[in-house]
């Protein structure tokens, strides 16, 4: 008794679909030929652009030195601090800072002495103070990405990433 056939089982769409949905899909995602219209920068970064990059990268700078007063006034808490404040300084280059603008202080720089004086009282309230600091700026970034344009958005996407994680290594994370 001879097999009967079957049928081929398809799966995903057919070619005679994909044919015809293919152009409709590049015109919805908004593909063009060229860059010619008006949302389209033609001479770089927006003056909006700028700002934002300028903003985050004078408060990645800010907290690094933030991190540089904690660690020359708690000396028990540099090695667990130290990896975060180098972050902060990575994330103050991706923006933009450079070495003029990066916070280039030492944590037994003058400034950095001068600047622990302000922190708070004992270790548990100081790292409380950090995370605080750290979840207001990824909070700040997050809703900034709104207002940019795509690889500005992802970069603040990221960074408020690495700053929600530094909140968790500066509550729970850490012995």
């Amino acid at each position: 008794m001879p097999f009967p056939s079957s049928p081929r089982t398809r799966y995903g769409p057919r070619r005679r679909t994909l044919l015809a949905v293919g152009p409709t899909a590049l015109a919805l995602a908004g593909c063009t030929a060229g860059g010619e219209g008006p949302d389209v920068p033609e001479d770089g970064p927006s003056a909006a652009e700028r700002r934002a990059r300028a903003r985050a990268a004078r408060d990645s700078e800010e907290l690094a030195e933030r991190y540089a007063a904690v660690i020359a006034a708690r000396p028990g808490l540099a090695e667990r601090l130290r990896p975060l404040r180098e972050a902060a300084v990575r994330h103050a280059q991706a923006f933009g800072g450079g070495p003029g603008r990066q916070p280039s202080r030492s944590p037994s720089s003058p400034s950095a002495s001068a600047s622990a004086a302000t922190v708070p009282g004992d270790d548990k309230e100081t790292l409380a103070a950090l995370a605080s600091a750290e979840r207001e700026l990824a909070d700040r970034r997050a809703k900034a990405l709104l207002d940019v344009p795509g690889e500005l958005a992802r970069l603040l996407a990221s960074v408020a990433a690495a700053g929600a994680a530094h909140v968790y290594l500066l509550t729970e994370g850490g012995a």
